[in-house]
């Protein structure tokens, strides 16, 4: 693989320990700038609406920049907003600068997306993908513990202090490795269709759609295996942060493998990884009873989650072929955000109003296979519209 995609990477990396890493660190910022716990919570529904916001605003804004330049300024984005949430003086500050650094998420992975499948050969763009996506199943694994365990030692602002220093490092092995390439838009018909106009293709809202129904049951399930492992499968709290580095390799395996798998045939394994994922999570509701089963389960449920996003935005970027391809790929990133924040919604709706916690992950199941019929309707008509295609002229 081309040493630029370590440097997409290495973004990914640092993006991926911003997002996550304040979950850990919850009770010292609350502390540190006297807000309760649930507004400090706030600061991870703020990043994901500017994971939102941010994939349409910026994609029409900066749809006439060349990709590597993009790049850089998302960075430069990232890096100062860091920086702003070290420094800010109190909460709605912290909240500010946390949505300005959200900006560059989406835009990051859409745009890095497109890059890194343009390093490679045809039959290898989902494995870039994915290679690409592991910076952020890295910093999971490393990054967040790392760095709460920084902000919980020194203070949360080092925490984001160091997070700082990776952006500023990414921003330059992105400035010396990745190859400079000509703008992608250029001209006004380019530009309509660069922008929000490839919103309008049918099959790339059916894809975007796939992608957050899938994930709205990946984070319903996600968000609360810390509490389902102590009071269903009757783990210590001490052994749940082992139990979350099986999860982790689970994502590093899955993400590789979804890559490879997608290079093959990219349409069986987007429904094969639907599929997979609703089997594991219906698995669950009965291997959380047993100790050893819950391990197991959590393991491949990080395998099969993330089995899916490199099939996921490949199909995007193919649905959406030509220059809107990071407008639709950035918007694919902002889909699995709210499939996110969904879930974790969806989860604690089924915990407080339903059957409880040992069902969320039965109820997660259910959502995947609503993903899946989306699918199958967007290949149906995909042959629909070939079979009535007009036949090419013969000479």
């Amino acid at each position: 693989m081309p040493i630029a995609l370590y440097a997409l990477a290495a973004g990914a990396f640092g993006i991926g320990v911003t997002e996550f890493v304040i979950m850990g660190l919850l009770l010292d910022v609350s502390a540190d700038l006297g807000v309760s716990i649930s507004a400090a919570g706030l600061l991870i529904s703020g990043y994901a609406l500017g994971v939102v916001v941010g994939a349409p605003l910026l994609g029409a804004l900066t749809g006439r920049l060349p990709r590597k330049t993009l790049l850089l300024a998302l960075m430069v984005v990232f890096t100062l907003g860091n920086l702003a949430c070290a420094l800010a003086p109190d909460y709605w500050t912290l909240m500010a600068a946390r949505v300005l650094t959200a900006f560059a998420h989406a835009s990051f992975f859409g745009v890095g997306s497109v890059v890194a499948t343009g390093l490679v050969a045809p039959n290898r763009k989902a494995s870039a993908i994915a290679l690409m996506f592991t910076g952020l199943t890295v910093a999971n694994i490393l990054g967040v513990p790392f760095g709460t365990w920084l902000g919980q030692a020194y203070g949360w602002r080092s925490t984001f202090l160091a997070v700082t220093l990776v952006g500023i490092l990414a921003f330059i092995v992105i400035a010396l490795l990745v190859p400079r390439d000509e703008p992608a838009i250029s001209t006004a018909e380019d530009s309509a269709e660069g922008t929000l106009a490839v919103l309008g293709r049918r099959t790339v809202l059916l894809g975007l759609l796939t992608t957050v129904l899938s994930w709205v049951g990946v984070f319903a399930a996600f968000t609360y295996l810390a509490p389902i492992l102590t009071r269903v499968s009757g783990f210590s709290e001490a052994a749940v942060s082992p139990i979350l580095l099986v999860f982790g390799a689970g994502l590093i395996a899955g993400n590789l493998l979804g890559g490879r798998l997608a290079d093959r045939h990219l349409v069986p394994t987007v429904v094969g990884t639907l599929i997979a994922l609703s089997v594991v999570l219906f698995a669950m509701t009965a291997a959380i009873h047993q100790p050893v089963a819950a391990v197991i389960a959590v393991g491949l449920l990080g395998a099969v989650a993330f089995a899916t996003v490199a099939p996921l935005q490949m199909w995007v970027l193919e649905k959406a072929s030509g220059a809107g391809q990071g407008l639709a790929s950035s918007f694919n990133i902002a889909a699995f955000n709210l499939g996110n924040a969904i879930g974790a919604w969806l989860g604690g709706f089924v915990i407080d109003h339903g059957p409880g916690l040992g069902a969320v992950t039965l109820v997660a199941g259910l959502v995947p296979l609503a993903a899946l019929a989306v699918a199958l309707l967007a290949l149906r008509l995909d042959r629909a519209e070939a079979v009535g295609a007009p036949a090419p002229a013969r000479c």
